[in-house]
Formats: C-alpha cells, sequence, structure tokens
C-alpha cells in the first residue's frame, strides 16, 4: 500500500509542476504550448504502441466517433487553461479548473435525467460560491503586470473545466473496452492533430522562441501529462476510483506552494477562503457521486 501512495504523491508532484513550467514559458502562445504538449506526449505513446505492437483501433465507428469527441475537447481543456495561466495567478486557475468533477456531475444529470441528492445540490452550490469568491478575489490583481486579465484567466479556467468534464464523460465508454494506454494514445493523438489545426489557423509562429522555452514544453509533456496521470491511471488498479479523485485536489495546494516559492505569488485570506470551498464542495461531490453509483 506505502507503494501506492508513494505513486500517488508522484503524479500529484507532476501534475503540480505543470502550471509552473507554463508560467516559465511566458514567451509561448497558449495555443502553442498546448500544441507542443500534446504532440511531444503522442509522438512518445504512438511510438511505444508501434515499438511494443500494441493495437489502437476502435471497435467500430461509433466509438471511433467518441475517441474523435474526446481529443476534440481535451484540446479545449488545453487550449483554455493553459490560456488561463498567462492572465491570472496560479492558485485561482490552477483550483478552478479542478471544480470539472462537479461538472461531471451536472451533466450527468442533465443527459441521464438523474435525481440529485442533497448534498450534490449543496456541493454544486459551494463550488460555484467558491469560484465567485475567488473571481471577486482576482479582481483586485487587474491591472498588475504578473496578472495582465485576471477574471479573463478565471473564466478561461473554468472553461477548461467545462471541456475537460465532457472528455471525461465521452471517455468513459471507451474504457471500458480499451486499456488505459490504448485510450490515452489514440485520445491525445486526436487532440493533438484538432490543437495543430487550431494553433495554424491562429497563424501564431511555432518557432523563434527562447531555447529553455522549448525544453519547458518537452518536460510538460514527459513530466505532468505522462508521468503524472499515468500515476493516477495506474493507482486505479489498487485503489478506489474517488479515493484517486479526491488524490488529484492535491494538485492546486501543490501548485500554489511552487507558485509561491518561484514566483513568490501569495494567496490572499479571500482567495484561500473560496479555494478551501470549492476543494472542499469537490471532495463532497466525488464522494456523493460514488455512493450514487
Amino acid at each position: 500500500m506505502i507503494k501506492v501512495y508513494l505513486v500517488l504523491l508522484v503524479g500529484i508532484l507532476s501534475v503540480s509542476l505543470s502550471s509552473i513550467l507554463i508560467k516559465l514559458t511566458y514567451d509561448v502562445p497558449a495555443i502553442i504550448i498546448s500544441t507542443y504538449r500534446l504532440i511531444i506526449s503522442s509522438v512518445i505513446l504512438l511510438s511505444w504502441a508501434k515499438y511494443k505492437k500494441i493495437p489502437l483501433k476502435t471497435a467500430n465507428a461509433r466509438d471511433f466517433f467518441i475517441a474523435v469527441l474526446s481529443g476534440f475537447f481535451l484540446s479545449i481543456h488545453f487550449i483554455s487553461w493553459i490560456a488561463s495561466i498567462k492572465y491570472t495567478s496560479i492558485a485561482s486557475s490552477v483550483t478552478l479548473v479542478s471544480t470539472s468533477p462537479v461538472f461531471v456531475i451536472i451533466f450527468s444529470l442533465f443527459f441521464f435525467r438523474e435525481k440529485p441528492s442533497v448534498r450534490t445540490i449543496i456541493a454544486t452550490a459551494m463550488a460555484i460560491a467558491g469560484s465567485a469568491i475567488i473571481a471577486y478575489s482576482d479582481k483586485d490583481l487587474t491591472g498588475s503586470l504578473a496578472y495582465p486579465n485576471p477574471i479573463l484567466g478565471d473564466i478561461l479556467a473554468i472553461v477548461g473545466a467545462v471541456a475537460v468534464s465532457i472528455y471525461f464523460m465521452s471517455g468513459s465508454h471507451l474504457r471500458k473496452y480499451l486499456t488505459t494506454f490504448q485510450y490515452i494514445t489514440l485520445v491525445y493523438s486526436f487532440s493533438a492533430l484538432f490543437t495543430l489545426i487550431f494553433a495554424l489557423s491562429s497563424k501564431k509562429p511555432f518557432f523563434g522562441y527562447r531555447p529553455i522555452s522549448y525544453l519547458l514544453m518537452i518536460l510538460m509533456a514527459i513530466i505532468p501529462q505522462l508521468l503524472g496521470h499515468t500515476s493516477f491511471n495506474w493507482a486505479l488498479k489498487h485503489i478506489r476510483a474517488n479515493a484517486v479523485a479526491i488524490a488529484t485536489l492535491g494538485e492546486p495546494i501543490g501548485a500554489s506552494v511552487l507558485a509561491y516559492l518561484i514566483f513568490h505569488q501569495s494567496v490572499t485570506l479571500l482567495q484561500f477562503i473560496g479555494m478551501a470551498i470549492v476543494l472542499f464542495s469537490i471532495a463532497m461531490a466525488i464522494k456523493e457521486s460514488t455512493k450514487i453509483n
């Protein structure tokens, strides 16, 4: 069991590093960062699949469409969330994008007509209230060189949360028939393709940035993307899914600590209150949804 906890710790630290690496890559537009991150990780996964001769085909056209849909929304998630870090504080961005489990529950209730429990309603209301508090506290950061447009950044982080929640929902079907490796290889590859199309449409340059920025984007693909998420997927085989989901809530805490140590980004009292409410509401929502299922 100690091994599982150590792997979870590695996963939390790895994903917590993501926002730090993005902030350090300040000279590269968000959509270009997203493109490099996804293409590099996809190339690594596809190369391994070819080396190990792992099949990546879906069972039918419907599953293929779901994989494409998952990739599309994962692309939207990365583009919007990475952009949010360019505009607001790391603490606010990472906390708000972590509200995805709440959106999964909301969409499940809407599409599958599930009757929400009282606790689910309370958790959802708390997440909205906590997000509002964070946004309100961030308005005081407007005009700062470090935070060009914090409210826009908060909105983009929430868009990222909504997109990744749809990615989780659309991909949950595929995980019944594909291994974790097959699933992430397919979806990351489609996501890389969509992101590349968006990047080409934006006409942002792919070259001409600082050499260190390219190294940082390679690290993003390897550490948070592959090592971090793979750690969580591995842990799912050994402990309950809700335990892993709650463990991922360590990311906002880890990212906030690193942001303070590296960028001296402190957390205001109002931000802290909003973050605490959001994280507590997510944990409550995950626990309640697991109980219902």
